[in-house]
Order: structure tokens, then C-alpha cells, then sequence
């Protein structure tokens, strides 16, 4: 009940709050409409507009991004952190880049890929790959050493270490880069979607409504997008919780 109450009165607190702003009119009610008119409109996009196709087609750009990342993130970043001396060479590539944000890169991948799902996908995967294999990297190099040890003892050869001991130490690691990596990926696509020749998606919807002076809708889709990142925070978090029960211990 803590966990499902606690949320729940942080959002009424801010529902209310946003109420207030609206009774004073700290804004124009056209740029600032109200809750319930935000709700009515929402919902009215969502059963009259092509507001359900947006959503699943920012979904889908998330998971084929996040998927990609987490392909060439997980193996990689256990690979390099594997060998210390290997990933500090790279580290500052790695660190460079997962740095710089991703808006940032929009041109150079538009250049390779042009104007398309490919570039979308593409930015997103990349800067999401980069929080994962840093993870994957440190989440290895951090494994305790006296499992290390006690497998060497028995005779594991390092084949054997880096599957049956290095990728399990470095498991919860690499999901909580999954974790950071999936929500950064949502971010990337809606950019991308703002500002990259698309038709459809959350991002463009905002910049559509935003444009056509919709500010009830506007809000409602960026709140939608925001619950969207929400619930796939809110998965990886319980699939830790479910499935890497030896994490600290």
C-alpha cells in the first residue's frame, strides 16, 4: 500500500498544485488550460485521432533502439571490461560520446542514414548503447575477486570465469544500464521525432498541437509520454527485483 500510496499522493499534489496555477491564472488559460481539459482532450485524441498509432510507433522505435543497443551494449561492455587495460584505452571514446547529447549527433546521422526510421533508430541506439556498455564494462571490472579466486582454485579456466562468474557478478549492473538505457532511448526517439522528418509519433504530435495552438492535447501528450517512460522504468525495476535477487549479497 506504501509503495502504490506514496507515488499517488505525489501526483494528486501536483494535480492540485497545477489547479491552483490555473484558479489564479499564473498563465493564459489558452497556454495553460486546466487538468480536466487537458483529460478531455487527451482522451478525445486517443479515441477520435490518430493519437493510439502515435504511441505504439514511438514504442516500437523505443524497443527495435533499445534492443539494438542492448545487443551490441551487453556483449561489448563485458568483452572490454573483461580487459581492464583494453576498455581505459577506450574509456575516453566511450566517455566522450556518452556525454555529448544526442540532439548533438542529429546531423552526422542524418548524413549517414538520411531522413528516416533508420536515423531515428539509429541516434537512439547509439546513445543508449553507450550508458549499457559502460555499465556492462564497470559492472564486470567491480566483480568481487574472491569468487574470481575461488573459481581459479577450482580449476575454472577463463572461459569458464567470464560466464559462470563475471557475467553474473555483473548482472545487476547491466540492468540498471538497461534500465537508464531504455528511458534514454524513449527520450532520443521523441527528440528525434520533434525534429527529424517525421509523420507521426508522441514527439510530433506535441509540435503539431503545440503549432495549432491545442495546448490541452499538447500537455496531455507530453504527460503521456512521460508515463510511458515511467512504466518501462517501473519494469526494469521489478525485473531486478524478480530475477537478480543476489545483487549486494
Amino acid at each position: 500500500m506504501r509503495a502504490v500510496g506514496l507515488p499517488a499522493l505525489g501526483a494528486l499534489g501536483f494535480i492540485l498544485l497545477w489547479w491552483g496555477a490555473v484558479l489564479v491564472e499564473v498563465a493564459d488559460p489558452v497556454l495553460l488550460p486546466s487538468p480536466a481539459e487537458t483529460w478531455r482532450e487527451t482522451m478525445h485524441a486517443l479515441n477520435t485521432g490518430p493519437l493510439w498509432h502515435d504511441l505504439w510507433q514511438t514504442v516500437q522505435r523505443t524497443v527495435v533502439s533499445f534492443l539494438v543497443a542492448s545487443l551490441i551494449g551487453v556483449p561489448l561492455g563485458i568483452a572490454l571490461g573483461a580487459q581492464e587495460r583494453l576498455y581505459r584505452t577506450c574509456e575516453f571514446v566511450v566517455d566522450f560520446f556518452r556525454s555529448t547529447p544526442a540532439s548533438a549527433l542529429f546531423p552526422l546521422f542524418l548524413i549517414l542514414f538520411g531522413v528516416g526510421e533508420g536515423t531515428k533508430i539509429a541516434v537512439a541506439a547509439f546513445g543508449a548503447a553507450l550508458v549499457i556498455l559502460f555499465n556492462a564494462a564497470y559492472g564486470v571490472m567491480n566483480a568481487r575477486r574472491t569468487r574470481i579466486l575461488a573459481a581459479q582454485v577450482m580449476g575454472a579456466g577463463r572461459v569458464r570465469i567470464m560466464f559462470d562468474v563475471l557475467v553474473w557478478e555483473a548482472t545487476p549492473q547491466i540492468l540498471v544500464g538497461m534500465r537508464s538505457g531504455v528511458s534514454l532511448a524513449l527520450v532520443i526517439i521523441v527528440v528525434a521525432e520533434m525534429f527529424i522528418g517525421s509523420t507521426d509519433g508522441l514527439g510530433q504530435r506535441v509540435i503539431v498541437a503545440q503549432s495549432l495552438f491545442e495546448s490541452g492535447l499538447m500537455y496531455g501528450v507530453i504527460f503521456l509520454a512521460g508515463a510511458l517512460g515511467y512504466l518501462l522504468n517501473l519494469l526494469f525495476l521489478i525485473l531486478e527485483k524478480q530475477f537478480v535477487h543476489w545483487a549486494g549479497k
